[in-house]
């Protein structure tokens, strides 16, 4: 039988005896690296994924936002009618109708431009006459115009104010000449 003394002995010339990368303490150094290294990559692994993932989400959002523009851009003409339809005739049922479409684009998150009483915006308007008016303000909207989650589909048609002091130098130019 061995004694213990013998045992550890042999034990200490086993492990000198043993090349470097066979040493135990050198193995579990290794492979405790390993380790790390495999979690590393795992935790990038994961958060690409989750970015992925709410990339995707947001460009679904994005599409499903504007998925009914071009339903929206050939309803208009309608509803061009219909809102003409209720600047002329005096009618409550036509008058809630109206109220009701409108409510309905607000949900969908279509707005109106605004133009009564504004300054005339390039960005949002189009001009399709210049009247006698307030300089550069809208004077009478044509055709209204709506945003869709506050990017333009169709521009609001206009008619645009400018002044008559052009009118009158040219009548006092006319005069002095």
């Amino acid at each position: 039988m061995v004694t213990k003394d013998a045992e550890n002995k042999q034990d200490k010339t086993q492990q000198g005896d043993l090349p470097k990368q066979d040493r135990p303490s050198e193995k579990v150094e290794e492979l405790k690296k390993r380790i790390n290294d495999l979690e590393n990559q795992l935790k990038r692994a994961v958060a690409d994924y989750r970015n992925l993932e709410k990339r995707v989400g947001e460009e679904k959002r994005e599409t499903i936002k504007f998925a009914n523009k071009e339903l929206l851009l050939r309803i208009f003409p309608a509803l061009d009618t219909l809102f003409l339809a209720g600047k002329y005739v005096k009618d409550e049922g036509l008058k809630l109708t109206i109220k009701k479409v409108n409510d309905v684009l607000k949900e969908v998150g279509v707005e109106r431009v605004e133009t009564e009483s504004k300054e005339f915006n390039p960005e949002l308007m189009e001009c399709v006459e210049i009247v006698e008016g307030e300089e550069d303000m809208v004077i009478e909207e044509v055709l209204p115009g709506f945003t869709l989650q506050g990017k333009l589909l169709r521009p609001a048609q206009v008619k645009v104010g400018k002044s008559n002091e052009d009118k009158n130098l040219k009548t006092e130019e006319e005069l002095v000449d």
